[in-house]
């Protein structure tokens, strides 16, 4: 069979035009961002809470335990296999009022807390899928009146700075005509701790924090949280805008963590059973979290 000399040209001419785009595509994608400094350095810097039991908080050797940080650190996991190198975690503290700058500063790679995702947020910040849901409650002496929202008009709030709980409890007073005056405490040991003390009549926050105080202090005699909820807060890990390589990753290790199964034996260990630090919280699955799960999809391999 003879091939004519111009369909040979023309088809060399295709495939010359083609090497290019085929080189390109054989080759590996450069590294950027959070991946580049953690193949360069061998660390990623994640920001823990020393307070958020049982997503972030200090067990008796003063080391970061918890339900995020084991969300966290599958995610270091995988951005080690996918870079091909070990990888160390450098732990840096931070607050409710920091943790902000701390990832859009560098400062950590993951702020793995008790954050709430939210559209104001997703401006400055990016954030994994949703790992928890939880809403603003408040806690309150046994014997207070406060059984409502509209209870706290004229009283005394605490509230920790830079939560969606304090911006909750200040809506809700302008809206309502409250005049509620609202404390804002360090971090939410230091908000309890003001409750505690009797400097306030009320302590604003997400419900499972405020679960994980009367657990930790057995204080369940002293206070109550009460039914109502004031908000709604999904939590996600907390990561910086603008590094798709990274958060590709981020993505896909805690929607494998859902879709596996390993997301609802995490919580189980962190919320049903007896924590590392002695305490049972025994909070069963949310219907929203419930929904969430069931809604993820499998990410195709």
């Amino acid at each position: 069979m003879r091939l004519d000399r111009g369909w040979i040209g023309a088809m060399l001419a295709v495939l010359l035009a083609l090497a290019p785009a085929l080189a390109a595509a054989q080759e590996p994608v450069a590294l950027s961002g959070t991946l580049k400094k953690a193949r360069d350095t061998g660390v990623l810097t994640i920001g823990y809470r020393e307070s958020s039991l049982p997503f972030s908080y200090l067990n008796q050797a003063r080391r970061p335990i918890g339900y995020a940080i084991d969300i966290c650190q599958a995610i270091v996991q995988a951005a080690a296999a996918e870079i091909s190198r070990d990888v160390a975690v450098q732990w840096v503290p931070v607050t409710s009022e920091n943790r902000f700058d701390a990832i859009t500063s560098g400062k950590a790679d993951l702020e793995c807390g008790s954050t709430t995702r939210n559209a104001e947020r997703l401006r400055t910040v990016a954030f994994s899928p949703v790992i928890f849901v939880a809403g603003t409650k408040l806690m309150v002496p046994r014997n207070s009146p406060i059984r409502t929202f509209r209870d706290l008009k004229g009283r005394t709030v605490v509230a920790t700075a830079g939560t969606t709980n304090a911006s909750t409890i200040e809506d809700l007073s302008r809206r309502f005509q409250l005049g509620i005056n609202l404390i804002r405490a360090r971090d939410h040991a230091d908000a309890f701790e003001v409750l505690r003390h009797g400097g306030a009549d009320a302590y604003a926050g997400d419900d499972v924090l405020l679960y994980g105080f009367l657990a930790r202090h057995n204080a369940g005699r002293q206070f109550l949280v009460t039914s109502e909820f004031l908000s709604y807060d999904p939590y996600g890990i907390m990561l910086r805008r603008g590094d798709p390589q990274f958060a590709a990753i981020v993505d896909k290790t805690v929607r494998d963590l859902i879709t596996s199964g390993e997301l609802d034996r995490l919580y189980k260990q962190w919320f049903l059973n007896r924590l590392p630090t002695g305490e049972r919280l025994g909070i069963p699955m949310s219907a929203q979290l419930e929904d969430i799960i069931q809604a993820t999809p499998q990410q195709p391999d």
